[in-house]
């Protein structure tokens, strides 16, 4: 016989927690001493550790009691259905995930306005995506979509991605220095650098991105998260003085 304490030691399963199986009928000591100390032999070592496997892969303390208590329990299709539930909440932590991203990155382009980034992106949240997807595929042809997938994007954690966002939040951040002042066209020339380390050689599509861009009007239609007009307008302002200072020298 095995006393409680000890079963706790070797299964890292707390005396608690034994005790708690007990009340429920889940797993029975075998005996007790006379002290009325649990006492239990390998048969229930054993399942104990069914108990704790089948706990990790997501079933319910009474699923388990039930499944152990039958010799007809139709192990397949609890599987299966345990398999189903799984990838159910995996799709919609997926989506918990890129929520959470977007709030993140939405913060980081409005500063201290945190409460604009969260209204924007539940206003995103509400825009029916396979209209939004429809909507790209009649605006853009084939190659234009391959461009599109490697656009930056609130929801990406790629570095690439992060850094132009941080980007347009710096640039935020500066607009009240004008758009000639050094800081703004650091900004502007790093801008320009990862266009052309991204997207050389596409001028042309980019240029047509940018069109719709501006236009809060087709922003929306694509599911573009939705920056502010005055600082696009600052953007293409300060872009304008950074290519006339580089045509100029």
């Amino acid at each position: 016989m095995i006393h409680i304490n000890k079963v706790g030691a070797i299964t890292s399963v707390t005396v608690r927690t034994l005790r708690y199986y007990d009340k429920i009928g889940l797993l029975k000591p075998a005996s007790q001493t006379e002290g009325g100390h649990r006492l239990y032999t390998n048969e229930e070592i054993k399942k104990l550790q069914e108990i704790q496997f089948l706990k990790k892969i997501g079933f319910t303390l009474q699923e388990i009691k039930n499944m152990l208590a039958s010799n007809e329990w139709d192990w397949s299709n609890s599987l299966k259905n345990q398999l189903t539930f799984v990838l159910k909440e995996q799709e919609n932590l997926k989506k918990i995930e890129l929520a959470l991203r977007e709030l993140i990155h939405g913060i980081a382009i409005e500063g201290e306005e945190n409460w604009m980034a969260i209204q924007k992106i539940m206003q995103l949240s509400s825009k029916d995506k396979e209209i939004q997807q429809y909507y790209r595929e009649s605006v853009f042809k084939d190659r234009e979509i391959e461009l599109w997938e490697k656009l930056p994007n609130m929801t990406s954690d790629r570095p690439g991605s992060l850094e132009w966002i941080a980007l347009i939040g710096q640039l935020k951040l500066y607009m009240k220095d004008g758009p000639t002042t050094p800081k703004v066209q650091n900004i502007i020339r790093r801008m320009e650098e990862k266009r052309l380390e991204e997207f050389e050689g596409e001028d042309e599509v980019l240029d047509k991105l940018w069109e719709l861009r501006m236009s809060p009007n087709q922003s929306e239609k694509l599911g573009l998260y939705p920056i502010d007009q005055d600082v696009l307008e600052f953007m293409d302002q300060a872009y304008a003085v950074f290519m006339a200072e580089k045509d100029n020298t």
